[in-house]
């Protein structure tokens, strides 16, 4: 069956679908809509946050708990959220982290940054998640 959507509630499809069940953002045009198509899935939790960088860090502990999260803002916020974000590029998650951030109407391009957990890469240690399984697709 074939269902016409728009692009946001084609992003919030794909996470749901690939199993993230939680999500946050911070409201701001045109990424509002992917959490607020997201929050409609069954078994999901979403909620918005008072900026970008409680958002993240809301995100980030859900990643460290082992959950999959969705993080939305819009393509400034990630200057208020680059604390959180650059110190969980390094420290990694049990989990799997979504961000994705959004440009302007005029372009229209989502931009998508998956942050999972590697640091064994360039420490030497095992990671403590399962990280990202192509059968758990």
């Amino acid at each position: 069956m074939k269902v016409l959507m728009s692009g946001n509630e084609a992003i919030a499809r794909g996470a749901y679908e690939w199993g993230i069940r939680f999500g946050v953002g911070y409201p701001g045009t045109p990424s509002t809509e992917i959490l607020e198509e997201f929050s409609k899935y069954d078994g999901v939790y979403a909620e918005w946050a008072p900026n970008e960088k409680v958002g993240l860090e809301v995100g980030i502990g859900a990643a460290v708990a082992g959950a999959r999260a969705l993080v939305t803002m819009k393509h400034v916020g990630v200057n208020v959220a680059a604390d959180p974000l650059f110190t969980v590029s390094y420290t990694g998650t049990n989990g799997a982290l979504v961000i994705i951030t959004q440009l302007p109407e005029r372009t229209g391009q989502p931009q998508l940054c998956k942050i999972r957990q590697d640091t064994h890469a360039r420490t030497g240690r095992q990671p403590r998640g399962e990280g990202i399984h192509k059968d758990r697709l």
